[in-house]
């Protein structure tokens, strides 16, 4: 049972940093991205070919992963995304859904469909077990690496939102751009290093998860509906509902599948109907605003 749990918030942290990027760019900066998985799969791909083609450790592929993710996501941001951001909500779903196939297709042609394996360093390989019976529990090496890693994230992520200048001015800047800009906020660069790190979040997310999750071209489209439950029902006003949303998801998800594996995903969908009745609007909600 303990270890059922350990891997549900593992794989429940893991989910939240992959889909914090998304709360961020839907909650924050009022835009539906439904192409985040799509910097997910870059972040994988490029630990997998640094490791497999350089031989470069993994825990430097770790921060490449972000900065390239990040880069891309910058660029894009600048380019594609930024003229999108008044168009209605459907526009915005239509062109991030075209992105998400056209990486799906560029990653097939140019890298190939084979599932891609990430040989993790001897120190992360194995498992320890503390106690016996019912109540013993198995930590893998790796998984008890990811908790390690999103906390520190998570924690990290909640200070700059809060508790720094450039949180303030991103709040500021989505209740009331035109104020912001009065104030002399650059609204533009506080969306695109906002954007970029999202991105960047979303590529170390897929570096994580290449091995837990596996990676091939059709990872943001196995995984876009796991990172839209996390936001809908954490809600997309802060990081705190994402990731408890994230932890219930994980936990539901691999105990449904332990327990009753044909029924996994029932469950996952019964606990996300039974929540937005529930609250609509997620588990927590940003006051004030627009």
């Amino acid at each position: 049972m303990l270890t059922i749990l350990f891997d549900g918030i593992a794989y429940g942290m893991l989910l939240f940093v992959l889909a914090v990027g998304l709360a961020v760019t839907m909650g924050l900066m009022n835009f539906i991205n439904l192409a985040h998985g799509a910097f997910a799969m870059v972040g994988g791909y490029i630990t997998v070919l640094l490791m497999q083609r350089f031989g470069v450790p993994f825990l430097v592929c770790l921060p490449l992963a972000f900065i390239g993710s990040a880069l891309i996501g910058g660029l894009l941001e600048r380019t594609l995304y930024r003229p999108m951001y008044h168009k209605p909500h459907l526009d915005q779903v239509l062109f991030s859904i075209g992105l998400t196939f056209m990486a799906v297709a560029a990653a097939d042609y140019f890298i190939g469909s084979t599932q891609q394996i990430v040989q993790l360093p001897e120190w992360l390989k194995g498992r320890s077990e503390f106690g016996e019976g019912a109540w013993m529990l198995g930590m893998g090496h790796y998984r008890l690496f990811i908790v390690i890693v999103c906390a520190a994230l998570t924690i990290a992520l909640q200070y700059i939102l809060a508790k720094t200048r450039f949180g303030s001015r991103l709040r500021a800047s989505v209740d009331d751009q035109r104020v912001a800009a009065g104030l002399g906020i650059n609204v533009n660069v506080v969306f695109l290093s906002t954007f970029a790190v999202g991105s960047g979040l979303a590529g170390l997310g897929g570096a994580l998860g290449a091995e837990v999750l596996g990676l091939d071209p059709t990872f943001p489209l196995k995984f876009m509906i796991y990172f839209l439950i996390v936001v809908a029902v954490g809600g997309t006003s802060s990081i705190t509902g994402p990731l408890l949303a994230a932890l219930l998801l994980g936990i539901a998800d691999v105990a449904g599948k332990y327990y009753i594996p044909k029924m996994g995903a029932f469950i996952v969908y019964s606990l996300m109907i039974i929540i937005l009745i529930w609250r609509p609007q997620g588990l927590f909600v940003r006051k004030g605003g627009k």
